[in-house]
């Protein structure tokens, strides 16, 4: 059948070394979701991809993502565009 006892079990480490490498992150997520609505996530995702939808035929990453700083508002202004002023 198998030639090493340890051999059927390797893909099971490797995931339970994935886990671990990614504690931190995978914890936020249930922290975050007695805090964080559903709601306000897919509010906010439809407002990006409307963004994104509008911004088509920007010529660079850099300009679709400075008119998502401005249409979101609330969030700080990126470095970038401080030198267009």
């Amino acid at each position: 059948m198998f030639s090493g006892s340890a051999q059927p079990l390797e893909p099971i480490k490797n995931v339970a070394h994935m886990l671990r490498a990614r504690e931190e992150l995978l914890l936020n997520w249930f922290r975050a979701k007695a805090e964080v609505s559903a709601g306000a996530v897919e509010g906010l995702n439809k407002k990006i991809r409307v963004v994104i939808r509008r911004s088509y035929g920007f010529r660079t990453y850099e300009a679709m993502e400075i008119a998502l700083y401005h249409t979101l508002g609330r969030l700080p202004e990126p470095e970038s565009t401080h030198r267009f002023r």
